[in-house]
Parts: C-alpha cells; sequence; structure tokens
C-alpha cells in the first residue's frame, strides 16, 4: 500500500516538474518575444524621431536663407521659428510612448508644418528668393523629407501593432502583465486628414 503511495505521489511530482518546465519555456519564450518586438517598435520610434529632425535642420538652413532677403514679412518668418522651438522642444521617452504624449508631439509637428507651408506662400511674393539656388535645394529637400516623415511613421504604427497584438494574445499576455509590458500608443490620422483639400486656382487673379 506504502508502495503504491509513494509511486503516485512520485507521479505527481514529475507532472509539477514537467508542467513547471513547460511554463518556463513558454514564458521565457513570451519575453524574449515580447522584448524583441518592443526594441523594434523602439528603434522604429527612433527613425521617426531623426526624419523629424531632419526636418528641423533644413528648416533652420532654410530661415537662414529667407532672412537674407530684403524685406520678407517678419512675422511669417518669426512664426516658423517659434513653432520650430517648439516642436523641438516636444520629446518623447521611447519607454513610455503614451496617447498623450504622441499627440502633444503630433501637434507640435503639425504646427510648424503649418508655419513652413505659410512661409512658402508668403515667398511667391519674392521673386530673388524664388530664383535663389540654395533655397530651391532646401526646399525640394524638405520634400522629400516629408515622403521620409510618412514612411517612418507607417513603419513604426506597424511595428507597434505587432507589439500590440503579442500583449494581447495567449499565452503572451499572461507575462505582458506580470512584466510590465504595457500597450504603445500609434500615430493617428490629424483630425480633417480624411477630407480631401480645397484647392483653388483663380487664374484670372492679378500677380
Amino acid at each position: 500500500m506504502k508502495s503504491n503511495t509513494g509511486k503516485i505521489i512520485l507521479i505527481i511530482l514529475a507532472v509539477i516538474v514537467f508542467i513547471g518546465i513547460i511554463l518556463t519555456i513558454i514564458g521565457v519564450s513570451s519575453y524574449n518575444g515580447l522584448v524583441g518586438k518592443e526594441e523594434n517598435a523602439k528603434t522604429a520610434w527612433s527613425n521617426v524621431e531623426s526624419a523629424y529632425q531632419r526636418r528641423n535642420d533644413l528648416i533652420g538652413n532654410l530661415v537662414k536663407t529667407v532672412q537674407g532677403a530684403a524685406d520678407f514679412e517678419k512675422s511669417t518668418l518669426e512664426a516658423v521659428v517659434n513653432a520650430r522651438a517648439k516642436a523641438t522642444d516636444v520629446t518623447i521617452d521611447p519607454k513610455n510612448i503614451t496617447p498623450d504624449q504622441l499627440a502633444k508631439f503630433q501637434q507640435a509637428q503639425s504646427g510648424l508644418k503649418g508655419s513652413l507651408d505659410r512661409l512658402l506662400l508668403v515667398v511667391e511674393k519674392y521673386p530673388d528668393l524664388k530664383a535663389n539656388q540654395n533655397f530651391l535645394e532646401l526646399q525640394s529637400q524638405l520634400e522629400g523629407t516629408e515622403n521620409r516623415i510618412n514612411v517612418a511613421r507607417d513603419r513604426y504604427n506597424e511595428s507597434v501593432n505587432v507589439y500590440n497584438k503579442s500583449t494581447k494574445t495567449f499565452p503572451s499576455v499572461l507575462f505582458a502583465k506580470l512584466f510590465g509590458f504595457d500597450e504603445m500608443a500609434r500615430f493617428k490620422a490629424e483630425e480633417g486628414a480624411e477630407k480631401a483639400p480645397d484647392v483653388n486656382f483663380d487664374f484670372n487673379s492679378k500677380k
């Protein structure tokens, strides 16, 4: 009788050890997978920051070029300088990207983009600037940078999507909560982005 009881205990212990080993393997695999996906998302965010930084640097050079134009509208130039300073001040910790932080970052960058668009519109009144080779080169680089920003943002969202899915699907969800892998925020389309722009070409206007 004692012999049978001992065997049962050994079987139970063996089952417990086996389950423990399986859970450990699953836990380690899930943890490593979450770490890898989180790091990929952080790297993608770094690429987003790099693209925006490139735009900020180009805008700084553009401002210096425009400052050399006689009688250029001071208020328009100051608006760009101020917007650029605000955009530079908004920083995000890639380890803790929240929807609120991302919204503030996006708002600051949108403000800078709006000021830049107004500046480029005002430049139309200055033939010398429009013919300035340095200005034209910077303008061309800025257009290319906007494409880089869009690509970087899309890739960031893709990386975050992969990571967030892992934090919500079984069995990773168990270990995500245990080790503090929180959901990361995505870039969202700006308000009104779904509407087509109202473009009005007035060919009868006098220049």
